[in-house]
């Protein structure tokens, strides 16, 4: 994703400790028995069914009154040992219902899921900030209990292991945040689901963490009017919907999407508000295997309100071109489409799989947004096909696009075009208050802290470095072996490590360690003497960076400008104080390090 602020692993699966919470046992206390509203209380020990048809999502009428849900707050990372490791959620089926006066929902959302364990179980789910009124398994009602984020029910389970089990859990209410429900930035209706980075059980039941990937599907009843988007393919509709099914709601138009490649939740999205659909041509031709078409082509497609389409058009337009350079890079891609969506995502874009959302207001205003739409294209295979296991490594994400968008320019317009927003890139990172921390930080105290300079910007001058050291061959043969070895998995750093030194053949611990595990930068002070009798040059780089950051050992060009000409030398730079004596060819006029601007530092 693009931040609007330009902004090992520990192990989150298994139950939390006895007494961690304290919760309230939720029952579905009354049932309406015929027309006269006559209502009983029934026993804890069997709930009553829904009043309503618990294949469709609740009603949401203007009769209906909202429970008042308090959610909790956005961000906060996951208690260690929260979700059971022997669960794994394989699919979501989400029936999602928008009230026409776009201020409430209604869904029925299906998990089907396996176990490692045989038999009856504890499931818990994340959950917050609507009321859920049901939770069903094979047309029985289970009891549960809801409270804060965790939505949890004792299933019955199956006698097998790996069996697919499947519960549906049905809610409604206002959003408050992951399901954003409010007018455009042309004063029009618009809902769109934006994530990142755990904010998908914002506004449906899901084990909410970028470890646990699955397929989706989303069925959505929308006023008539607006359009759908949503990952994967568009199979049904636009159709009309049945009151019964769309909460009771009348004159919807139901739309059915399916995404067949396991995402994460937090790449999982629908948007609805009237739109334009433009038709931007095809790409990824013979290269994407979960293509629909039989030509084995992705349609390319741009999304946006009626009074923006033309800027749109144009900001999109070389989308495809995107697609086929990175499918030349690294590999094929990974899923059915791609549509570029102008939206009302915090961010300045949401790489959400094959539906990237776009800010409205930057769209609208008629900024040249071209370079965030190379960086979400560039998320199709990073972050999104090879996904961080954590968020602490979330620079294997946004590290990636900020470094494989800006070489969208190296490819069209030369290196030196490319240089230029590297080099912004590290001096982004320079100006930042955030050097004191490492890149793979895992003491964030609120997650979005993490979307700062040394996921993007540092972590993109990571890999420029990287670069530099193997050299442009192994470089890119690493970047492909690793995306190619882990496509469609989770990773962390150590992942894409192993793949480099096996594309460099020699250890790079150091490297890995100084740049992503430990704080800072190097801050060089040069100094160097000519010595005319011996023709030689003494040259002496002291690094003079914070005392709690490492000594860094990098190798560094020094170019010399002699009276008629250039020399250059490269010398493995490490160590506190760095002397060498140098025969140059004529005396030097001036000594330039790290010329080509290769380096994360500062030079005095």
């Amino acid at each position: 994703m693009t931040s609007s602020v330009r902004s090992s692993r520990g192990n989150p699966f298994s139950p939390p400790a006895p007494g961690m919470r304290q919760l309230t046992r939720v029952f579905l206390m009354v049932a309406l028995l015929g027309t006269g509203g006559c209502a009983y209380l029934l026993g804890p020990s069997e709930p009553p069914p829904p009043p309503w048809d618990a294949a469709s999502p609740p009603p949401i009428t203007e009769l209906v009154e909202l429970a008042d849900v308090e959610p909790v707050e956005v961000g906060i990372p996951p208690a260690p040992n929260r979700y059971d490791p022997d669960t794994n959620v394989i699919h979501y089926d989400v029936e999602l219902v928008i009230a026409p006066e776009n201020d409430r929902v209604s869904a029925r959302t299906t998990i089907r899921y396996t176990r490692e364990v045989r038999g009856p179980h504890t499931m818990a789910l994340d959950f917050t900030g609507m009321s859920v009124e049901a939770v069903t398994w094979g047309g029985d009602v289970l009891e549960f209990t809801h409270e804060g984020d965790r939505l949890e029910f004792e299933a019955p389970g199956s006698p097998g292991v790996f069996d697919t089990l499947q519960v549906e859990i049905m809610t409604r209410g206002a959003p408050t945040d992951g399901l954003i429900l409010r007018e455009n930035v042309h004063g029009e209706p618009s809902a769109f689901a934006d994530n990142w980075p755990n904010r998908a059980h914002f506004w449906f039941p899901a084990r909410d963490h970028p470890s646990d990937q699955a397929t989706v599907s989303f069925t959505v009843h929308a006023p008539e009017g607006r359009k759908v988007v949503a990952n994967g393919v568009l199979v049904e509709g636009p159709s009309p919907a049945s009151p019964e099914r769309a909460g009771g709601l009348e004159g919807l138009m139901s739309w059915r999407w399916e995404n067949r490649v396991p995402i994460p939740t937090y790449l999982m999205v629908v948007g609805v508000a009237d739109m334009v659909v433009m038709d931007q041509g095809l790409a990824a031709c013979g290269h994407a295997p979960v293509s629909p078409r039989e030509d084995g082509c992705i349609e390319v497609t741009g999304w946006a309100f009626p009074p923006d389409t033309a800027h749109a058009r144009q900001v999109f337009a070389r989308s495809g071109e995107m697609v086929d350079l990175y499918v030349d890079m690294f590999g094929p891609y990974p899923y059915e489409k791609l549509a570029n969506v102008q939206s009302s995502t915090r961010f300045g874009g949401m790489e959400n799989a094959s539906a990237i959302f776009y800010s409205e207001d930057a769209i609208a205003s008629g900024r040249d947004i071209e370079g965030t739409v190379a960086h979400e294209i560039a998320h199709q295979w990073f972050g999104n096909s090879v996904t961080p296991a954590d968020w602490p490594h979330l620079w294997l994400s946004e590290g990636f696009a900020s470094y494989f968008g800006p070489y969208f320019w190296e490819h069209v317009e030369g290196q030196l075009v490319f240089r230029e927003r590297i080099h912004a890139n590290r001096d982004r990172y320079l100006d930042s208050d955030v050097t004191h921390r490492p890149v793979v930080d895992e003491h964030a105290e609120n997650l979005l802290d993490l979307l700062n300079a040394n996921s993007y910007q540092k972590g993109s001058m990571v890999l420029h470095m990287l670069r530099w050291v193997l050299g442009d061959r192994a470089f890119f043969q690493g970047v492909r072996r690793y995306y190619q070895r882990h496509a469609g998995e989770n990773v962390v750093t150590q992942d894409f490590q192993v793949a480099m030194e096996e594309a460099h053949g020699e250890p790079l611990d150091w490297f890995f360690q100084q740049w992503l595990h430990r704080p800072g930068y190097p801050e060089y002070e040069v100094e160097w003497d000519w010595d005319a009798g011996g023709g030689t040059v003494e040259l002496k780089i002291t690094q003079v960076q914070d005392e709690g950051w490492p000594l860094f050992r990098m190798p560094m060009e020094f170019e010399f400008l002699l009276d008629g000409g250039v020399h250059r030398e490269i010398h493995l730079v490490d160590g506190r104080e760095w002397t060498r004596t140098l025969a140059l060819p004529g005396e030097p006029t001036q000594v330039r390090p790290d010329p080509d601007g290769w380096l994360l530092a500062r030079f005095r």
